[in-house]
């Protein structure tokens, strides 16, 4: 059988989808220690903002690279609005948030939990009934999302309870939208789309960072790489593999494969940014991971 035969047989198919979400997976979970790092050099919404500013920029170039039309249809802005939301805006907002409070392997875990959202949501929006295994793998997330936060001196607990809560409202949202994009997709060439979403969605960022006092002279050359990934390759080349993976797997399949993103990110935030991996955190990072495999299969 020739090359180009083998290829027709794989694209369009779910072994496509199923590798753009590892693709995609081993993005996102790669940006997690450098966002980190970036956070000691840039305030949290101005790193955020900058970097996607220029990742809009890049996926518009992208779309007329491809010659995509760059206006939405009518009758898609009330979807592409609240996509924009909650796969851009306040998911970059939270997820964020949580960095601030959290070290970059622990947030990564909790943020993470989204599966197991997407499982749950899919029975009222998709007719995906829940199992009860669904429900063991929630009790077995959350679990692991509350070793997590329960280390150390009750101040200390304190302490994580706002990163805790702001990654799990941005799993939470996230696994939602993974859910409503497959109930109802955007009618958008896909690097329209996500300029749009990208665009849309760093209203609320850059609305935050206007009360920050940023100075990007302090951006080392470390850095600037950083900036130069955050920006094209989970922001843009990331969400377009997404959500063409969206057209050829199940959402829970979809959801449940960016499981390897919390192991990438703990995995660089140990080897790069020096933080703990010790035997709370395996336990945790063990039932979380545990949990959302179990949501798939159940």
């Amino acid at each position: 059988m020739s090359t180009s035969a083998e290829g027709r047989r794989f694209f369009g198919t779910k072994a496509e989808g199923l590798c753009l979400v590892l693709f995609t997976a081993v993005s996102w979970g790669a940006s997690w220690p450098q966002t980190k790092f970036l956070l000691s050099q840039l305030p949290p919404f101005t790193m955020r903002a900058g970097c996607g500013i220029a990742g809009v920029a890049f996926a518009v170039l992208v779309a007329l690279g491809r010659r995509e039309n760059l206006v939405p249809p009518p009758g898609q802005w009330g979807r592409l609005i609240l996509f924009s939301m909650l796969n851009y805006g306040l998911f970059i907002v939270l997820s964020t948030g949580s960095q601030v409070y959290l070290p970059a392997s622990e947030a990564v875990v909790i943020t993470y939990t989204l599966p197991i959202w997407a499982a749950l949501l899919a029975w009222p929006l998709l007719g995906e009934r829940p199992t009860w295994i669904k429900f063991l793998a929630l009790g077995l997330a959350v679990g692991g999302v509350a070793l997590l936060a329960g280390a150390g001196s009750v101040e200390a607990r304190w302490e994580k309870l706002p990163g805790v809560a702001m990654g799990l409202v941005a799993a939470m949202l996230f696994g939602f939208a993974t859910v409503v994009a497959k109930r109802w997709p955007l009618r958008l060439p896909p690097a329209t789309s996500v300029a749009w979403q990208a665009g849309l969605g760093l209203i609320p960022v850059g609305g935050l960072a206007l009360f920050e006092t940023s100075d990007w002279a302090r951006v080392t050359p470390v850095g600037w790489v950083c900036v130069a990934y955050v920006a094209t390759i989970p922001l843009t080349v990331a969400y377009l593999a997404w959500f063409r993976a969206l057209r050829f797997v199940p959402a829970s399949v979809a959801a449940t494969t960016v499981l390897v993103s919390p192991i990438v990110g703990v995995l660089g935030s140990t080897l790069v940014l020096g933080e703990t991996l010790g035997p709370r955190q395996m336990v945790a990072l063990a039932m979380t991971l545990t949990g959302v495999a179990l949501a798939a299969r159940g």
